[in-house]
C-alpha cells in the first residue's frame, strides 16, 4: 500500500464517497439511456440490450484497468488525471446523441448482419463515455485508503458507494429521468454532472491557472455539444415510458389524409381519416377480415391484444361493433391514436395494462380475441406460450376464434412453426393465412393464425388493403413438414426462445 499521502492531505472522505456514488450512478443512467436512444434505429429487443450491456461493461472494464494504473501515482497527480478523464466523459457523453445520429443509418445500410450493426452503433456512440466513466473508481478507492489506519474499511465503503450509486442511477433513469425529461435531456444532465465533477476533482488536485482555464474550456465545449443535441430535431414525437413513438403524414396534400405510426423503429399501422374500414397493411387486413368472416353477419364481442393505431377496432366500430376491449400497455400510444389517427375512445373499453394480466383479471368470455403484439424479433415472449394460449382458450366463448399475426422469414419459418405447434397443443383447429402468392427468397412475410374449434368454411378471402389482395391458408401438410424440418420447440413460460427463432436476418429488413 502506498501511504505517502497523509489522510489530512487527501480530499475529504465524504467527497470521495460522493464522487464515487455519483459517477457510478451516472454510468448506469447513461447505459439505460443508450438502449432507449438506439431503439428508434434498431428496435428494443434481447439483442439490443445484450449489445448495450456488453459495450458499456467493456468500457467500464477498460476504464477500471486504466484507473488502476493511475492510482499508483501520487494523490495530487492521480486526482488531476481523473479530473481530465471526467472532462472527457462529459464531452463524449454530451456528444453521444450527435454521434448516434451520424453513424446509425450509414452502419445499418452498410453492415448486413443486424447484430454486428447494433454492436457497431453502440460502440460508436457509447463506448467512450463508459470508458472514461470507469476510470475514477479505482483511483478514488485508493486515495480513500491512503494514510488511514483502517484502510480496508475505507475500501469497503468505497465499493459500497459504487454499488449504491449503480442502484440509484438505475432507479433514477427508469422511474424519473427518462419518464419526465426524456432520453436526450437525461443524457445532457449526466454530461453536466461529469463536467462539474471534473472541475471539483481538478480543484482537489490544486491545479494552476492554465489547468483551471482548460477545465473551463472543457465545460464550455460540453455545454455547446449539449445545446446542439437538445436543439436537434427530435427523433420521437412522444417518448413514453415504453417506446419512442412518432406519427408521420403520408398524404398531406392528397385524399385520403393518411398517417403512419412508428413505434421505435417499426411502422405499426397506417390509417386514413375518412376511410376507417380500409386496412392499409397485410396484417391489419387479415386481422380485420378473417374474424369477421368466421363470425358471419352477427354482432360479436372482441378482446384486442395491443392497440397501435387502433386500426382494427376503429374499422370494426365503423361496421357497428361496439363490444370491444383493447389492452394497450402504453397510454401514450392510445393518446396518439386518438389525437392523430382518429380513434374514438368511446367505441371501445381501453385497458392500459399488459394483455395477459388483463385476461387473468376477468372471467368474461369473448367471441374473438385478436393478438397484434408480434412485430419483429422484439416479441413479448409471454404472449406466445402454451400457458398463455390456454388462458386465451378459457376466455373464448363456444365457437370463438383466436387470431394473431406472426412475422417470419420465409427461408426459415422457425418462429411460425413453433407458434403453430404450440397452438395445436391447445386448439383442435389451427390455420395459417397469408397472401396467396409465392414467396420471394429472403422475404419477411406476414401471417395470421386462426385458432378455434373448427376450420374455416372458405379457402380464400379477398380484401381491399386498399387494393384487392387475396389471402389463403397454408396446407396443413406443408405446416407439419415445416414443424418437423425446423424441429420447432413447444413454447412455454419456462422456454420461449422467440428472439432466436426469428433469426438474425429479419430484424432490420
Amino acid at each position: 500500500m502506498n501511504t505517502e499521502t497523509p489522510a489530512k492531505e487527501s480530499p475529504p472522505f465524504w467527497l470521495l464517497i460522493t464522487l464515487q456514488t455519483g459517477i457510478s450512478a451516472a454510468g448506469l443512467v447513461v447505459e439505460i439511456v443508450a438502449a432507449r436512444m438506439i431503439a428508434p434505429y434498431v428496435g428494443m429487443s434481447l439483442y439490443t440490450w445484450t449489445a448495450i450491456i456488453a459495450v458499456v461493461l467493456a468500457g467500464f472494464s477498460l476504464g477500471h484497468w486504466w484507473g488502476g494504473r493511475l492510482a499508483a501515482l501520487p494523490t495530487r497527480t492521480a486526482m488531476m488525471r481523473i479530473g481530465w478523464v471526467l472532462a472527457a466523459a462529459a464531452v463524449f457523453t454530451a456528444g453521444a446523441s450527435l454521434i448516434l445520429r451520424l453513424v446509425a443509418l450509414p452502419v445499418l445500410q452498410s453492415v448486413e448482419n443486424p447484430l454486428t450493426a447494433i454492436s457497431f452503433i453502440a460502440i460508436a456512440a457509447f463506448f467512450l463515455p463508459s470508458l472514461f466513466a470507469g476510470v475514477p473508481a479505482p483511483v478514488l478507492a485508493v486515495v480513500a485508503m491512503r494514510g488511514r489506519q483502517r484502510s480496508e474499511e475505507a475500501l469497503g465503503v468505497m465499493f459500497a458507494a459504487g454499488a449504491m450509486g449503480a442502484i440509484v442511477g438505475t432507479l433514477l433513469a427508469g422511474f424519473l429521468f427518462i419518464s419526465w425529461l426524456g432520453s436526450a435531456a437525461t443524457l445532457q444532465i449526466m454530461a453536466a454532472f461529469y463536467a462539474v465533477s471534473a472541475l471539483v476533482v481538478i480543484l482537489c488536485g490544486r491545479g494552476g491557472n492554465a489547468t483551471r482555464a482548460g477545465a473551463a474550456g472543457t465545460i464550455a465545449l460540453t455545454g455547446l455539444l449539449a445545446w446542439h443535441s437538445l436543439t436537434a430535431p427530435p427523433v420521437c414525437t412522444v417518448e413514453s415510458s415504453y417506446f419512442c413513438i412518432r406519427s408521420e403524414t403520408l398524404s398531406a396534400d392528397a385524399e385520403p389524409l393518411m398517417r403512419v405510426m412508428i413505434i421505435d423503429h417499426l411502422a405499426h399501422g397506417i390509417s386514413a381519416k375518412d376511410h376507417p374500414g380500409v386496412m392499409y397493411t397485410d396484417h391489419t387486413a387479415m386481422l380485420d377480415a378473417l374474424p369477421r368472416m368466421r363470425m358471419g353477419h352477427r354482432p360479436f364481442s372482441s378482446f384486442h391484444i395491443g392497440g397501435g393505431t387502433y386500426s382494427v377496432p376503429r374499422g370494426w366500430a365503423s361496421h357497428g361493433l361496439t363490444d370491444m376491449v383493447v389492452a394497450e400497455i402504453d397510454p401514450e400510444v392510445t393518446k396518439m391514436a386518438t389525437d392523430a389517427f382518429w380513434f374514438e375512445p368511446a367505441t371501445a373499453t381501453v385497458l392500459h395494462e399488459d394483455a395477459r394480466h388483463a385476461l387473468l383479471s376477468t372471467e368474461k368470455e369473448y367471441d374473438v380475441i385478436v393478438g397484434d403484439a408480434f412485430t419483429d424479433i422484439a416479441v413479448p415472449a409471454h404472449l406466445v406460450t402454451l400457458e398463455f394460449f390456454q388462458l386465451v382458450s378459457q376466455r373464448l366463448s363456444g365457437g370463438g376464434i383466436f387470431a394473431m399475426n406472426v412475422v417470419d422469414n420465409v427461408d426459415r419459418l422457425a418462429a411460425l412453426s413453433a407458434v403453430y405447434k404450440t397452438l395445436l397443443a391447445v386448439f383442435p383447429s389451427v390455420e395459417v393465412w397469408t397472401k396467396a402468392q409465392p414467396p420471394r427468397p429472403g422475404e419477411r412475410r406476414v401471417f395470421v393464425i386462426l385458432a378455434g374449434q373448427s376450420d374455416s368454411q372458405v379457402s380464400e378471402i379477398t380484401t381491399g388493403a386498399p387494393d384487392p389482395v387475396t389471402f389463403a391458408p397454408l396446407a396443413s401438410a406443408f405446416l407439419s413438414e415445416t414443424v418437423a424440418r425446423t424441429n420447432a420447440p413447444l413454447l412455454t413460460d419456462d422456454f420461449a426462445p422467440v428472439d432466436r427463432l426469428m433469426g438474425l436476418g429479419s430484424v432490420l429488413d
